[in-house]
């Protein structure tokens, strides 16, 4: 009895939940029938898309088919950084116009990586299984604010402004001088080779420096030399002579100045004596002997005023020219034409360019040269003596203000050359090897001092009067006229 009461209960609650059941599903297709009209007014909402997906993915236009109402979308990307494009559809196949300027590499069935290379400008286009392409007009661009970032620590107190244009990098601002803005030209070169440069530079003053120059030079030589040559004249038992060659030996000559030899008139004179001679008639034996001390000095002090304009090149040169011969070959047969003469320039020179510098200082680029003939280098040829050039230059840049001075010094030149000829055997034995001995020591020492200084000049107006010139006073008075006589003399 209770066990059927029980089954009744549980069927009576599964009929009112079916019951309940219907009623709400006949009350959702109620509600379903009058939705359409409703949900025709609002548009589908999207699902959101990604940041790149956003920027990246245009609107298809089908393959063969122009896009007349939308064109290409635009990239904007630096040079070393990436981004990705993302297709709604499946990517059959990459396009990219120029792959120096940007690299497309498809990393997904739905995805494209492009990498910027190089600054410009280059077209993309991608294209998906059904054949529909998507354009995209990819810029590349230089990173302006590292760029940036780097100059402004090179330099922090320059006004520097950077801006680009696809491949061009344009610079504007006022910078302090001329050398600043080269260096900034140089780094932002180092980035890119398509530079404008709009940056302001304030500019030389134009005006006329005029150069003062000492020249200042001391050469010290001093020559020892020492050589015996021994002969035995005409008459003597043995006849000869015996001689190191450094020195010029004697020859024995007759008077009509033909080398002598035994069988030759008694006439007997000799070519070179040296310094020293000394004769023994009773045994016929003469020597020439070279003893020679020797102590030379040479100062040269030149003062050459120069003046020129900002900016230009000036010089100068007091000594002279000397001819230098030079053979000119034929250039078929091996041969010689014959000899040109040209003529090589020597003396104290100077050669100096200033600049006025926005400041008021003066950039001064001075190279000043003392040059001298050396004639114990010089080259004998066919007769004739060339000398050598002895050659003190010095060049130098500075920056002085209108009346200082600077001095190049410490310019000292010193050689010591020794020669030593003797006999071999008989020259090495004490005492007497010493006749059989020649020995010849120079010693030179230069010393250069120059000193510049740079003044600016400023012209004379036309009011002012010219400055007088003072004549030195006459080397030789003039003679005396006595007074002419008065009266009548008789």
């Amino acid at each position: 009895m209770f066990a059927n009461q029980t089954a009744l209960n549980k069927s009576s609650v599964f009929r009112s939940r079916t019951s309940e059941l219907l009623a709400a599903s006949a009350l959702l297709a109620s509600l379903f029938a009058a939705a359409p009209g409703v949900l025709a007014q609002q548009p589908a909402e999207a699902p959101p898309a990604t940041p790149a997906a956003q920027t990246a993915v245009p609107t298809p236009v089908p393959a063969g088919q122009q896009a007349d109402t939308e064109g290409p979308q635009m990239l904007h990307l630096l040079v070393g950084r990436s981004i990705v494009i993302s297709s709604p559809a499946r990517i059959k196949r990459v396009s990219l116009a120029d792959p120096n300027i940007a690299e497309a590499i498809v990393v997904s069935p739905t995805q494209v990586l492009v990498n910027g290379r190089s600054p410009g400008g280059v077209s993309l286009i991608i294209w998906d299984e059904s054949d529909q392409s998507q354009a995209f007009e990819v810029s590349v661009d230089i990173d302006v604010l590292g760029l940036s970032q780097k100059i402004h620590e090179v330099f922090p107190t320059e006004d520097i402004h950077i801006e680009t244009s696809r491949d061009v990098v344009m610079l504007s601002g006022k910078i302090s001088s001329q050398q600043t803005a080269d260096k900034i030209l140089e780094i932002v070169k180092s980035s890119t080779t398509k530079v404008t440069s709009l940056m302001q530079v304030p500019t030389n003053p134009a005006g006329e420096i005029l150069l003062q120059v000492r020249f200042a030079e001391v050469n010290r030589s001093a020559i020892n030399q020492f050589g015996i040559n021994l002969l035995s004249l005409p008459g003597a038992k043995n006849i000869g002579t015996v001689s190191t060659q450094q020195f010029s030996p004697p020859q024995l000559t007759t008077s009509n100045g033909v080398t002598s030899t035994p069988t030759t008139g008694t006439n007997i004179g000799l070519s070179d004596l040296l310094n020293i001679f000394i004769y023994r008639p009773d045994i016929n034996l003469a020597a020439t002997i070279q003893a020679l001390q020797e102590q030379n000095l040479l100062e040269i002090l030149a003062e050459p005023n120069l003046m020129t304009e900002s900016g230009k090149d000036a010089s100068f040169l007091a000594g002279g020219e000397f001819p230098f011969p030079i053979l000119q070959s034929t250039g078929g047969s091996g041969g010689f034409a014959g000899i040109t003469i040209q003529f090589k320039e020597f003396g104290v020179r100077l050669n100096f360019t200033p600049t006025l510098t926005p400041d008021g200082l003066i950039h001064l680029k001075v190279k000043p040269e003392v040059s001298s003939l050396d004639f114990t280098n010089a080259l004998t040829l066919q007769g004739f003596v060339i000398p050598a050039l002895a050659t003190n230059r010095v060049e130098s840049e500075m920056n002085l203000t209108d009346g200082q001075s600077f001095a190049i010094a410490g310019l000292m030149d010193n050689r010591v050359t020794e020669q030593l000829q003797k006999v071999p055997g008989i020259g090495d034995i004490p005492i007497l090897g010493k006749l059989f001995q020649s020995r010849s020591v120079n010693k030179s020492k230069n010393e250069l001092i120059v000193v510049v200084t740079p003044h600016i000049v400023h012209p004379l107006t036309a009011d002012k009067p010219a400055p007088n010139l003072e004549f030195p006073k006459p080397f030789m008075q003039p003679p005396v006229v006595p007074p002419a006589p008065t009266g009548n003399h008789k």
